[in-house]
């Protein structure tokens, strides 16, 4: 279900259903959660970047495992929903800085799974998003979370309420997508090689910090961060970093 490679401390996880366009089904779904929750702990990994093999990033749910769906218990949609939040949540708690290569089509599911990342890089004229649950009757119900608090309510309830797919430039005018590129991959290589340039130490609490002020109001996000910082200023790379800048 899934390919997974190491190159440089950059993990690399490919969706690995080209037949299928990589649709998401339940064992690539549990697949997934899995690499996300081993990555997360592997002290190895300085930066994840997540891609689809062959030419679409993830195109949704496997058609297979839709048909399914309609003969679902009310607690087997429950227990099946439980899955996909599990896989979204698992990326999202990813400590180090995530990114999504996006080589071609990213809908529903697929763009959502794009969207839990901290960057998104994009093929310029391959990769596609969208998030058409509600063509069909669905609900965006757990990505909508991650989408709002990447690009805001109001652009979040266009590309919800419409399902309209869009290119990679709308995208990245939306400021869904951050980069665009012509080899996704080999772009998002060199942009994890320029993020562990910098202290993985603050790189894990910076984001650990931003995943988490948004829900605070303003004093207790203050609080929240002046704890932090006392945190890091007793790491290793804070009193080599410290001592390394005073140098020069």
């Amino acid at each position: 279900m899934i390919k997974y490679e190491v190159v440089d401390k950059i993990g690399i996880i490919y969706l690995d259903r080209p037949d299928k366009r990589n649709a998401l089904n339940p064992e690539l779904i549990i697949a997934l959660t899995k690499k996300f929750k081993e990555v997360s702990v592997d002290p190895d990994i300085k930066v994840l970047v997540i891609s689809g093999s062959g030419s679409a990033f993830c195109a949704g749910a496997d058609l297979e495992y839709l048909a399914s769906l309609k003969d679902f218990s009310i607690e087997e949609n429950e227990k099946d929903s439980k899955k996909i939040a599990d896989m979204f949540i698992a990326l999202n708690n990813v400590p180090q800085p995530t990114i999504a290569a996006v080589n071609g089509p990213a809908i529903a599911g697929g763009c959502g799974l794009a969207t839990v990342c901290d960057f998104i890089i994009a093929d310029k004229e391959k990769a596609k998003f969208g998030y058409s649950e509600v063509k069909i009757g669905f609900l965006p119900a757990i990505v909508s979370i991650f989408l709002i608090n990447k690009i805001g309510f109001n652009k979040a309830k266009r590309l919800l309420l419409t399902a309209n797919i869009i290119n990679s430039p709308e995208a990245l005018e939306l400021g869904l997508v951050d980069y665009l590129g012509e080899n996704v991959r080999e772009d998002a290589i060199i942009f994890a090689k320029t993020l562990i340039k910098n202290s993985f130490d603050s790189l894990v609490f910076t984001k650990q910090m931003l995943n988490n002020i948004y829900k605070l109001d303003i004093e207790s996000a203050v609080d929240y961060c002046i704890k932090l910082n006392v945190i890091s200023r007793t790491q290793e790379d804070f009193i080599k970093g410290l001592s390394n800048f005073i140098k020069k």
